[in-house]
């Protein structure tokens, strides 16, 4: 490895924002090397900028960058109910120029926080269920949950790095004696194979076993077999002793979680209360897109709410009816502005021929689905590699990223915005 070649960056490829990875250049400035990524950050640095790169189009004929700005610019300007969604994978500076544009149009804005962990953020952000940094996570947490969630495989260096493997200050004996991981999930995941304690429950059981939780830390129930939910009865009482006895516990939320409880997460803020009372329970939402905590801060620091929000001279509101799928399907939009996000690929069907219905402009690096139906598609350089910005981590940690890998031929996303945001 030559040291002159090599440079240390934050890897962006998921919300764990690991800050120790190198990426090693030839002459040419490709990348040919990485060191401490996991394979999630090897294929994000490996292959993003040579592969399946955004083209600057409109109606699907290639246009200069300039024209296709113009022509963002004329859709927006002439929308009467426009919509923005994304920024999830954009810095926090560009994210203050999408809020601040959905504010000037007067537009609807949402990200996918609201598709999956909003309901944990719109809690932990404003204070009202109690968190933590992964930083404390790998320096004082004896017991960890992880509850519908498998880090193996979403955030391969989250348990090698601040959960369950490494020694922190108070945990000097690490994994071996000093930490108790475990898994609650509908099924044996690599992770639950790793853990010292695995409770299988069954599809949509998140809200029993709460139930039985509950019950359960109040000496009302214990001894037999928990709601038919296949926990056997002495196990269960280990789980409930587990939890009271611990001395710093942090649950970490996962997308299994949160759609079982989609219609009941005040249970689960019940339970996180509950548990306070006999142990310090702290929760951490397995966010996915490396900076999603920083969309959902930034919009809740210029109105109050993480996600579906519409700006109206100056008014705030907020509700479902802004969601990005409830505004495509009340067919209310009439223009969409997708920055750096592929709601094509995650969306309903009906939804998506709705967004394919009315004029979409997409800013991001790559060809996507949602691209591919796009009136105008601009091009963004990739932040983490060719344009430099801050971000939060899944915890709300702040880190700075590089750009160690200049790439005259695009803009990033926030020169972009700015230009959009000057002509409307």
């Amino acid at each position: 490895m030559d040291a002159n070649n090599v440079a240390r960056v934050t890897c962006p490829a998921c919300a764990c924002l690991c800050r120790d990875v190198d990426l090693e250049f030839d002459d040419r400035g490709d990348i040919v090397h990485t060191y401490n990524a996991c394979r999630k950050g090897a294929a994000f640095f490996m292959g993003s900028y040579r592969e399946n790169r955004a083209l600057p189009k409109i109606e699907g004929k290639p246009v200069s960058i300039d024209d296709a700005v113009k022509s963002t610019v004329e859709i927006l300007s002439n929308a009467k109910n426009p919509v923005i969604f994304g920024l999830d994978t954009s810095s926090l500076e560009t994210q203050v120029l999408g809020v601040g544009l959905a504010r000037k149009l007067n537009a609807a804005i949402d990200d996918t926080s609201s598709l999956c962990q909003g309901l944990v953020l719109e809690r932990i952000i404003p204070g009202s269920m109690k968190t933590c940094t992964l930083d404390d996570v790998r320096d004082y947490s004896d017991v960890m949950v992880y509850w519908g969630s498998d880090p193996a495989n979403s955030h391969p260096r989250h348990m090698s790095k601040f959960s369950y493997f490494p020694r922190g200050k108070k945990r000097q004996k690490g994994w071996e004696t000093d930490r108790m991981p475990i898994c609650i999930d509908v099924r044996k995941s690599n992770t639950a194979g790793v853990c010292k304690k695995f409770y299988k429950i069954e599809p949509k059981g998140d809200e029993g076993l709460i139930n039985d939780l509950l019950l359960s830390l109040d000496g009302k129930i214990g001894g037999k077999e928990i709601g038919g939910k296949g926990i056997d009865g002495k196990e269960f009482a280990k789980l409930t002793n587990i939890l009271k006895k611990a001395e710093h516990c942090t649950i970490f939320s996962g997308l299994g979680l949160v759609y079982s409880l989609k219609n009941s997460i005040k249970l689960f803020d019940a339970l996180i209360e509950k548990l306070n009372e006999y142990a310090p329970t702290h929760v951490i939402p397995m966010v996915g897109h490396y900076n999603m905590r920083g969309m959902t801060q930034t919009l809740y620091d210029a109105s109050g709410y993480i996600n579906k929000v519409r700006f109206s001279d100056g008014e705030v509101d907020h509700g479902s009816q802004y969601s990005i799928t409830s505004t495509l399907q009340g067919k209310e939009a009439d223009a969409a502005l997708i920055i750096g996000a592929d709601p094509v690929s995650s969306i309903p069907l009906k939804t998506s021929i709705s967004l394919a219905g009315i004029p979409t402009i997409t800013i991001d690096a790559h060809e996507t689905p949602t691209t591919m139906i796009s009136r105008v598609v601009i091009p963004a350089a990739i932040t983490g590699i060719e344009a430099g910005g801050e971000a939060l981590r899944m915890d709300g940690v702040k880190h700075e990223l590089s750009a160690p890998r200049e790439n005259k031929e695009v803009l990033s996303d926030a020169e972009l915005l700015k230009r959009i945001l000057e002509g409307v």
